[in-house]
């Protein structure tokens, strides 16, 4: 065996080491959900045979020749009694592109498949693509609905970093092989898109985000809801917003649909983000809310603050104090995997039930958007508290 074979294999063995590394739930946390102590993806997590040229001819010094530089914002999925993520992988040149990882538990050992997905292009070709929501439709596609980043030619001269957003949507029977379909027509631009699993009153359900620019909503007012006839040529002419946001709240700034909402007797249940401006830039935390299944426009629960927040070493990362999540899954025993980007450079595992999360949103006290409101809500808790502490004395 040469030295680049030896090289090579102890390459390959250190790789498998980080993958196959268990996951351990995390001690302490707060009761909602469970956090698990490392990373499920990162830019290492990437196969070796995308980053290395292992031709000793053309790599002598055996040197990385395409860089990873991160893996998040993934959206998720059960497929073949296996937990997947379509993941935004990030190399080292900016760009953005999706590659499909599993998992036999949801926890640990997520593998990247040998290639990338190669999505194909609309009309206008994307710079950038990123943070794909997947969703099982009835109608027995799945549909990634993703943002399609471009410049915006209407900047001044030398302006390289005005861009413009489009909801790109495409659709696919395997994960595989992907059907392109024209981006989402609307009024404003739009970033965060998420489709609705069923129909609603015959036409495909729309959660948007309408905003005056590529990074400020403006006079978007949060979270909208639209209708649209088909897929394949779809078109936002009305959207009302369902979640707004708040001055001096988690999603002043603006805030977006994460992924899809999860079905349950009590109502849909959804977990957005939402960001508000600090000293230290933007700040991205995870709210949850509930809305009927009557009406999935109206709200039916709103617990208040925040769901979750980036914490110790979620906190550092290429956009530090992020935390961001466009997939979940509710696995038939009502276990629910919430994976979730921090710093938008790796990704992370929680876990829940839909017990849990049901209670969280149907018991946790609303925001009443004052301080006098706050302090109010919290000593209605101490006084209760204090009585049953008495009371057992």
């Amino acid at each position: 065996m040469t030295n680049f074979d030896k090289k090579i294999q102890y390459l390959l063995a250190e790789h498998e080491a980080l993958l196959s590394r268990p996951n351990v739930a995390a001690k302490g946390g707060n009761g909602i959900y469970t956090k698990y102590e490392n990373p499920i993806l990162t830019g290492a997590h990437t196969p070796v045979i995308w980053r290395y040229d292992l031709d000793e001819k053309t790599n002598p010094f055996l040197m990385e020749r395409i860089g990873m530089n991160a893996a998040f914002n993934s959206g998720a999925m059960k497929w073949n009694d296996k937990y997947l993520l379509v993941v935004r992988v990030e190399g080292t040149d900016r760009k953005s592109f999706f590659a499909v990882a599993e998992s036999p538990n949801g926890i640990d050992n997520f593998r990247f498949w040998d290639y990338p997905i190669t999505m194909p292009e609309d009309i206008i070709p994307a710079t950038n693509i990123y943070d794909m929501r997947l969703t099982a439709h009835e109608d027995g596609w799945i549909y990634g609905i993703f943002c399609a980043e471009r410049h915006d030619d209407n900047a001044p001269a030398g302006d390289l970093s005005s861009a413009t957003a489009t909801a790109a949507i495409a659709r696919t029977k395997d994960l595989k092989t992907w059907e392109r379909l024209p981006d989402l027509k609307t009024k404003s631009q739009q970033r965060n898109v998420v489709l609705h699993p069923e129909f609603v009153d015959g036409k495909y359900a729309l959660y948007t985000r309408p905003q005056d620019g590529f990074i400020d909503a403006g006079s978007g007012g949060g979270i909208g809801w639209a209708l649209v006839d088909d897929m394949t040529k779809a078109e936002v002419k009305e959207e009302k917003i369902i979640d707004q946001r708040f001055y001096h709240t988690i999603k002043e700034v603006k805030n977006g649909e994460g992924p899809h909402p999860i079905k349950t007797p009590e109502g849909w249940l959804h977990l957005a983000h939402g960001v508000r401006g600090c000293a230290a830039g933007l700040r991205y935390v995870l709210y949850m809310y509930m809305t009927s299944l009557e009406d999935p426009t109206k709200v039916i629960a709103s617990p208040s603050g925040h769901f979750m927040a980036p914490e110790g070493e979620e906190r550092i990362g290429d956009v530090s104090n992020v935390l961001f999540t466009n997939g979940w899954i509710a696995d038939e025993d009502g276990t629910v995997y919430i994976y979730y980007a921090s710093s938008d450079t790796r990704m992370h595992v929680a876990t829940s039930t839909i017990a849990q999360l049901i209670d969280y949103c149907k018991n946790t006290p609303q925001d009443k958007l004052t301080t006098g409101g706050s302090v109010e809500t919290l000593n209605e808790l101490i006084t209760k508290n204090l009585k049953l502490i008495n009371g057992n004395s």
